[in-house]
């Protein structure tokens, strides 16, 4: 595959084991009292450290196109931010079910407003990622995959908003990758410092927590947010949708890790299905 097509494919594999244990360094700041909107405004505000560079001679370009701007950045911050309060919230692996049932969302949405083609293959990819989804996450004792509370409700609205992001970072291709990301992470230190503002909650946390996640929104969220977005912005929607269903996978192998979870032999077979529909997708990018 030549580097024009794998660069993007490598992009979002990256970005998506980055995402998939991405909820443990989540929980250790809350655990010393950073609460998820507390978090999700710190860990955005530390990206702050990267935004001369990727704005600099790019200025101009928020003047091109101001209004689909803000629709990256309001996509941007309820995808961010639910996604942090679902995972605190609830357990790790049904949430991320719900919110990658994004790849339906993004077909419609890509179909609808990009006139992506929506052929046989792309169809029966989609079908082999959500099956391997369903078989890996599949849990009796937790009834079917419909939102049943709180957490749910925001994994589902966070994969929705996901979706309709990606289209719009999509259509935005005469905006750079740099000005997109910028847009993104302002509107999540933004969205997070409202939402603060109007729930008056206050920080419980003290200042090594807030140091840590500063920290880890320089670094770590400035490599997975780019990698994303740079992935997302050449290809197709519903194939990107589909690569970054590896965060499934990502997830569960550090829950297992971590959390001294194992995995049964059909949760296995699920993450192999959703390895599989992800290198079919990237076979099939052009």
């Amino acid at each position: 595959m030549p580097s024009s097509r794998l660069l993007p494919v490598l992009g979002l594999l990256t970005a998506a084991t980055l995402w998939g244990v991405f909820w443990y360094p989540l929980r250790l700041l809350e655990a010393q009292g950073l609460s998820g909107l507390w978090s999700s405004l710190f860990l955005y505000a530390g990206t702050a450290a990267a935004w001369p560079f990727l704005l600099r001679g790019r200025m101009g370009e928020w003047r091109r196109a101001p209004l689909w701007l803000l629709l990256v950045a309001l996509g941007s911050g309820w995808t961010n931010i639910a996604f942090v309060l679902a995972m605190l919230e609830g357990e790790v692996m049904r949430v991320l079910l719900l919110f990658y049932l994004s790849p339906l969302w993004a077909t419609v949405l890509g179909w609808l407003f990009l006139h992506e083609r929506i052929d046989g293959a792309t169809l029966g990819i989609l079908a082999l990622a959500v099956a391997g989804a369903v078989i890996m996450l599949w849990n009796p004792a937790l009834g079917l995959p419909w939102p049943a509370s709180r957490a749910d409700w925001l994994a589902l609205s966070s994969g929705f908003a996901f979706a309709a992001l990606n289209t719009v970072l999509r259509h935005l291709q005469g905006i750079s990758v740099q000005v997109k990301t910028v847009a993104g992470w302002l509107g999540v230190v933004v969205m997070a410092g409202i939402l603060l503002l109007a729930g008056q909650e206050a920080l419980a946390a003290g200042l090594p927590a807030v140091e840590a996640a500063l920290g880890l929104g320089a670094t770590f969220l400035v490599l997975m947010t780019l990698s994303v977005v740079y992935g997302v912005t050449h290809m197709p929607v519903q194939r990107s949708a589909v690569i970054l269903l590896f965060e499934i996978v990502a997830g569960a192998v550090s829950s297992m890790w971590l959390t001294d979870e194992t995995l049964s032999p059909a949760e296995w077979f699920g993450g192999a299905l959703v390895i599989l529909a992800a290198w079919l997708s990237a076979r099939r990018v052009h």
